[in-house]
């Protein structure tokens, strides 16, 4: 599959308009819509205010009780899988 990256514009009826033509053979294609998110600031408003209450979990050792309420949450760009590779070089001295 070929993936091209293209600017297009949906309009008030919510159809897809492709403001440049396409130099490719007719027929089906797949369409990934990616749509810009807001601002910084202005998602923050309105997430605060849409945002339902997280939902809570459970440990069945009482000495974790609180951990997970108490956790700072996880970076947007967090990786667990170069985290996992850091502590692996860290423990078998790689």
């Amino acid at each position: 599959m070929q993936a091209y990256k293209l600017n297009a514009t949906i309009d008030q009826s919510g159809h897809l308009i492709i403001d440049e033509p396409l130099d490719i053979a007719p027929g089906k294609v797949e369409v990934i819509i990616l749509q810009p998110v807001p601002s910084l600031e202005s998602s923050t408003e309105t997430q605060t205010q849409s945002q339902p209450q997280k939902p809570r979990r459970k440990s069945k050792v009482k000495a974790f009780e609180g951990l997970f309420e108490n956790a700072p949450p996880t970076p947007p760009d967090f990786d667990p899988d170069q985290a996992r590779w850091e502590a692996l070089k860290e423990k078998h001295n790689l």
